[in-house]
């Protein structure tokens, strides 16, 4: 009851506001009290209101209150802090709803700063002080505050739960030990929990090194990315530059080329006036001629005119006309016509560049390598689909189930005439070109090549540079009933391993990795390549006899 009243009391002089004892205690309309500075704070937030209101039972006040200090109050507080009355608990050590309460405190509970696992109560700090000197209670288990001491109570027998169950996986009281899990292997929940805690370190300390790997790898990706950023800076730097310089070289070309037009346009015009003027000056001599012979032809007197005869002056060579070429439709007209012939081989070099610069910059791959899959279903995070393009489909297989099976027929089938078509191997490609990480599997029947190549291979003719694994734009695994053979630029290496009907593929374009792999229930790496792609893959079979057949199975 005392305690009760002192807390009380500490209610009674404390700010509901900063939940101190009183300072400059005011006393509102509604007769509830505050320190001054607090309410003042608490109703300058509601100017923008014009609405002032109590802190504790809402009271609104239309027109701001004026405080005053209650002098009685303040010197209630002063004389009791002289007996040694100290300030209210701080709210934030009061249990709210999401925190733990002490089970001893009465009233308004305190928050608990332990747990007894022994006990199965929960302490605040006051009530928590025995366990440190009751010589008993010291060896009790104290924890962090729970909520869930009561699911350490066993609800069959309402024992506190010590032991573990390993055949059932639980957690059991003494008593359930010898009843219904008599026989099983049982074990102290704290030697259990050692076990596991050995377990949880070891977990803990493959997460954190995977921590550190990621944390490298962020570093390297971040240097990557600094190295991405800065290469494309410079890259479209010196692009600028080179076709800056492009376009001089035009414009240069261009005033050069006018230059001459020019020029030429000027001696042509001086050779075309010079021409003119002479013909001008023949005409005036003429027409003087044609007026004298005219004078003379109108003499009446013929000895007159027998005198006048031998003195007319002879006619001066004339410009023939036939020496002047005139071309109507223009004179530099093949000016233009070379121009444009120059533009034509101008833009087909561009558009090879553009082709070849286009394939060039898609081709950068900045991820890290990563580590080849170890399981089919990691394996089959990289399904690709395949089907078979028929335009390559030798005219002795056959292409069903949506271009997925190719079958060896006796008789030829009809396709269309096309420069990609195998016409002396028994081969075909698939129409997806393979870059990046791809994988696919194969089910063959009877002997089979499995194969990826170059689109470059030489489709026509009988030359084993047509034949996959014999050149250098194409790998095949031979699979056989009894034997696997690998084969590349005519190099023959056997292969052993388990034999399957269906064969897996790997291939991992930017790293230069191409894996063949026998599947069934579990998968066996049967040959893996390590080499530099420079063209994207096709993927590809061989058939050797009538009834062989290759399907690429639907992975997805």
């Amino acid at each position: 009851m005392a305690q009760k009243g002192v807390e009380l009391e500490r209610e009674s002089f404390s700010c509901s506001i900063c939940l101190d004892l009183l300072k400059d205690p005011v006393t509102i309309p509604c007769g509830h009290s505050y320190c001054m500075s607090c309410i003042k704070t608490h109703w300058d937030n509601e100017d923008e209101k014009r609405i002032y209101s109590c802190p504790q039972c809402r009271q609104t006040f239309t027109l701001r209150p004026v405080l005053v200090k209650n002098t009685m109050l303040a010197d209630l507080v002063e004389q009791l802090k002289k007996t040694g009355l100290q300030a209210a608990p701080a709210d934030h050590c009061y249990a709210g709803a999401e925190d733990v309460a002490c089970d001893f405190c009465t009233g308004r509970k305190l928050k608990a700063v332990k747990s007894c696992l022994v006990c199965l109560v929960s302490y605040c700090e006051k009530h928590l002080q025995p366990h440190y000197d009751v010589p008993p209670l010291k060896t009790h288990k104290l924890v962090d505050p729970t909520k869930k001491l009561r699911e350490n109570i066993c609800s069959r027998h309402d024992e506190v739960m010590k032991m573990f169950c390993r055949t059932d996986q639980q957690c059991i009281c003494y008593l359930c030990s010898v009843d219904e899990h008599k026989g099983h292997d049982t074990i102290s929940a704290a030697a259990e929990r050692a076990e596991r805690q050995k377990e949880l370190e070891l977990s803990q300390q493959q997460i954190q090194q995977r921590v550190q790997d990621r944390e490298k790898d962020v570093k390297l990706l971040q240097q990557e990315l600094e190295a991405v950023n800065g290469s494309a800076d410079k890259a479209v730097e010196d692009s600028e530059k080179i076709f800056t310089e492009m376009i001089r070289l035009v414009e240069k070309r261009s005033s050069d080329v006018k230059q001459q037009i020019r020029s030429q346009q000027e001696t042509e015009v001086s050779r075309v006036k010079d021409l003119q003027e002479k013909l001008e000056q023949e005409i005036t001599e003429l027409k003087r001629k044609d007026a004298e012979l005219k004078q003379l032809s109108h003499t009446e007197d013929h000895n007159q005119f027998l005198h006048n005869y031998p003195s007319l002056s002879p006619l001066s060579p004339s410009t023939h006309s036939s020496s002047i070429n005139i071309r109507p439709l223009g004179y530099f007209e093949a000016v233009t016509a070379a121009l444009s012939e120059v533009t034509g081989r101008l833009q087909d070099v561009l558009t090879e560049s553009e082709t070849n610069i286009s394939r060039t910059v898609t081709q950068v791959d900045v991820l890290l390598s990563q580590p080849e899959p170890k399981t089919r279903e990691e394996f089959l995070t990289y399904s690709q689909e395949i089907t078979l393009d028929p335009n390559t489909a030798n005219t002795c297989l056959l292409l069903s189930e949506g271009n997925r099976k190719v079958t060896f027929m006796k008789e030829e089938h009809f396709y269309s005439s096309h420069p990609d078509r195998f016409t002396n191997y028994f081969q075909v490609l698939s129409r997806e070109s393979l870059t990046g990480r791809c994988y696919w599997e194969v089910e063959w029947r009877g002997g089979v090549d499995v194969a990826v190549a170059y689109k470059n291979i030489i489709r026509a003719g009988i030359s084993q540079e047509c034949a996959f694994g014999f050149n250098d734009k194409s790998w095949r695994l031979d699979c056989c009933e009894n034997s696997y053979n690998f084969c590349y630029n005519s190099i023959i290496t056997p292969v052993s391993g388990p034999w399957s009907s269906r064969v897996g593929v790997y291939l991992d374009h930017s790293a230069g990795v191409l894996s063949f792999y026998s599947v069934s229930d579990t998968m066996t790496l049967l040959h893996r390549v390590q080499t530099t792609f420079t063209q994207p893959l096709f993927a590809g079979v061989c058939l050797y006899d009538v009834g062989v057949t290759a399907e690429f199975c639907k992975l997805k």
